[in-house]
């Protein structure tokens, strides 16, 4: 159910993005980059040891390193990013252990990564967008 949920959430925000124009905003989906690659972060100050937080916020950082290239350098970064942060979702359950992390999230998230990826990556190559 978790996969469903994730599917239609990121359908809804890509089509709303589009709809509403937000997406011809160069630093959108950087934006939405940044946001996704927290979340791990989140659960981890609510529930985890002080070093499986500096794990999420250095993993962190790394998204949020690849937002800012993609921004600034290459905007396909983003995509690629935005895909790379759902094969995270699927590898970090067994990776770092967090017990923050709600046990539907990494599937919600692997789903709404890799569908709003994908809609970029098809956006970017039709020229839909500024990238």
């Amino acid at each position: 159910m978790e996969y469903f949920i994730g599917v239609i959430l990121s359908a809804a925000v890509a089509a709303l993005a589009a709809w509403v124009g937000f997406d011809r905003e160069r630093a959108f989906y950087p934006t939405v980059l940044i946001v996704v690659g927290s979340y791990y972060v989140l659960f981890a100050a609510s529930a985890a040891s002080p070093s499986i937080l500096m794990i999420e916020i250095a993993v962190a950082c790394g998204f949020l390193i690849l937002a800012v290239l993609g921004f600034k350098k290459h905007f396909w970064i983003v995509p690629l990013g935005m895909a790379g942060h759902g094969i995270f979702d699927l590898v970090h359950p067994f990776v770092i252990l967090n017990p923050g992390v709600p046990r539907w999230w990494p599937g919600f998230c692997l789903s709404f990564d890799v569908l709003l990826a994908s809609w970029l990556a098809v956006r970017l190559r039709k020229r839909q967008i500024a990238g």
